[in-house]
């Protein structure tokens, strides 16, 4: 760790909370870098232990890793949530494909699921508690879940797909984002807008002077298609804009089309899904949910 990097030394306001007046983009590539090592280093600790794997020293000792890797993901998550710059985003394209290869290093090492298993094996002779025991069943699900129970060659090829699948993962929010700002709706009269409220017209008439369109009015485009002012617009024309708007994202064929990454994304889950044992993705992602299959998910629905 370097004095230099403010995310690798304590903070001195309230809470620990980060000091974002001292952090560039540049700290946070190598913040995470250190905090890749630091908690790589925790787990091999765990691993490597010579007496018996135990709730203590296996379980607990896990959920107490990883402390500064929390740190530094929460600081720079909440910044590329709300203020995605071009530097924050380079940031977040290199760094999906580091974190998706420190996480698999985590979930598919075969010395730590073997110290995992075991507890969960002894769970019927064990007196924990409940929730120590949910603990224990929720760690072993996860991994196993996540393919550690695969064999090398099924591991290598698993951490390639988690790998390409965080980026293109990444660059699809990364245009979605960009094709969402560059379709916001530009109105020219206030009449056009008659059904908003005065503070959605003054937002709408500082989001163009924002971007140097005075007089005018810019309806900026939320992430889901719905927008919700099409249930208070009066004017037909207006609402049409805008939801013709908001389903022409990411499909232009512009810079920020994403449907040549969305095919690639459906693809590489079929074969991560048929990797792990399922059908379809639809059964990977849900068998560790609520539901528990496609088909249970469509009987609520329908």
């Amino acid at each position: 760790m370097t004095d230099a990097n403010p995310l690798l030394e304590p903070s001195s306001l309230p809470y620990g909370l980060p000091d974002y007046r001292r952090i560039a983009a540049a700290d946070y590539l190598p913040a995470f870098r250190a905090a890749f090592a630091a908690h790589r280093d925790e787990v091999a600790r765990i691993a490597a232990n010579p007496s018996e794997a135990t709730f203590q020293n296996t379980l607990v000792a896990l959920e107490e890793s990883g402390h500064l890797l929390g740190d530094v993901a929460r600081t720079f998550y909440t910044v590329s949530s709300a203020d995605a710059t071009d530097d924050i985003q380079a940031v977040e394209e290199e760094l999906a494909p580091l974190l998706a290869a420190h996480q698999d290093a985590i979930q598919l090492d075969p010395t730590l699921y073997a110290r995992v298993r075991h507890v969960y094996d002894a769970l019927e002779h064990s007196d924990l508690s409940p929730e120590d025991r949910y603990l224990v069943e929720r760690r072993y699900r996860e991994m196993t879940h996540a393919g550690a129970a695969l064999g090398d060659d099924a591991k290598e090829r698993l951490t390639r797909l988690n790998q390409r699948l965080s980026t293109l993962t990444t660059m699809f929010e990364k245009n979605l984002l960009a094709d969402t700002n560059d379709l916001a709706v530009v109105f020219d009269d206030v009449a056009e807008l008659e059904g908003l409220t005065e503070g959605e017209l003054s937002a709408a008439s500082r989001a163009a002077a924002d971007r140097g369109l005075e007089g005018k009015f810019v309806v900026t485009l939320t992430l889901f298609t719905g927008h919700p002012y099409l249930s208070s617009l009066t004017d037909r024309e207006s609402r049409r804009r805008i939801m013709v708007a908001s389903q022409a994202r990411g499909s232009r064929g512009n810079a920020n089309d994403n449907t040549g990454v969305l095919r690639e994304i459906v693809r590489l889950r079929a074969e991560r899904a048929e990797l792990l044992g399922y059908d379809s993705h639809a059964a990977y992602i849900t068998a560790d949910e609520t539901a528990g299959s496609p088909e249970a998910v469509r009987e609520l629905l329908f």
